[in-house]
């Protein structure tokens, strides 16, 4: 079965559709942000970023400068990290309360999807007990 051929009946719940279409700017900036930095692709862009600069501050600016901009044990760098840690944290917050949120609306519908379910199957075996006496 093609993914396209897939429909999923709580998509076209209001409710869903409300919550999932009507996406602030605010709303869809975080979802992006944690999409780009909750990705390995990041982790290594920042991991040679941290490499890069450890290096020119350890070995480069040592020997051509008078010094290292920022020496060990790297404060600098140390507060940069921490202000984008202060700062992408509550982000990914604004995005996974979303999605628990869009989580909470498709479990709603699966539990009354499974209840009627439920209902329909008392009611086969019902009718099976009701024939077969």
């Amino acid at each position: 079965m093609k993914k396209e051929e897939i429909k999923f009946k709580h998509l076209e719940d209001p409710a869903f559709k409300v919550h999932h279409t009507r996406r602030t700017l605010g709303q869809k900036a975080a979802d992006r942000v944690t999409e780009l930095t909750g990705s390995w692709g990041f982790i290594l862009f920042l991991f040679a970023i941290l490499l890069v600069w450890v290096v020119i501050n350890s070995y480069f600016l040592v020997k051509y400068s008078q010094g290292p901009f920022d020496p060990y044990p790297f404060v600098f760098l140390n507060l940069v990290l921490a202000c984008l840690a202060v700062i992408q944290a509550p982000i990914i917050l604004m995005s996974q309360n979303r999605e628990a949120q869009k989580d909470r609306i498709k479990n709603e519908y699966d539990y009354q999807i499974n209840k009627k379910a439920e209902e329909e199957i008392q009611e086969i075996k019902e009718l099976l007990k009701r024939k077969l006496k």
